[in-house]
């Protein structure tokens, strides 16, 4: 059973219980005078709801404590794949020999900002941010943002795995991929 299927027969069989419990009040809000059970019937009601309410709290303190267990160990492989990603960046920058300003300005880029806002927060001019992405670009051996993207991407996706007989060289790195007959 899925676990939305659970929540669902949890909540439905709660609500049974909890109807149950107030169906009393409600009958007497609306006018309704059923005729009464006999008090044995009306105790294995009231007994069976609270068995049900008590089952149902335990339940759904399982479900909500396995949520929370679900949300930790998402988070934490989400902080695992941050911390490899920034690794792979400086593992790169390291491997063109970016300086420092390059690696910011290389960051700024890899995260979508344009030229003027990359200005605007190293306090610099365009002229020289332009002059630092081309030089970035040249080091990566790429022509532009897009492939720079592309190899990182590559990078996390481990296409050289994937496909040994891509190569290295540039050629090999952005070629279209082959459509088999």
């Amino acid at each position: 059973m899925t676990r939305a299927g659970a929540y669902l027969i949890l909540l439905l069989a709660q609500a049974l219980c909890a109807l149950l419990f107030t169906s009393d009040i409600l009958l007497s809000i609306l006018g309704i005078y059923p005729t009464p059970l006999a008090w044995s019937t009306r105790e294995l009601m009231e007994v069976g709801a609270l068995v049900g309410l008590l089952l149902g709290l335990i339940f759904g303190a399982l479900l909500v404590w396995r949520a929370f267990g679900d949300l930790h160990r998402a988070e934490a492989r989400l902080e695992r794949a941050s911390v490899a990603f920034i690794d792979l960046l400086n593992a790169r920058f390291d491997e063109w020999g970016l300086t420092a300003a390059e690696r910011d300005v290389a960051l700024f880029a890899i995260k979508g900002l344009t030229v003027q806002d990359i200005a605007r927060l190293r306090q610099t001019s365009e002229g020289t941010v332009k002059a630092q992405t081309a030089a970035i670009y040249r080091k990566a051996d790429v022509s532009g943002r897009p492939q720079l993207l592309s190899l990182f991407i590559e990078d996390m996706m481990g296409a050289d795995r994937l496909d040994p007989s891509a190569g290295t060289d540039k050629a090999a790195r952005f070629a279209a991929p082959r459509m088999e007959p």
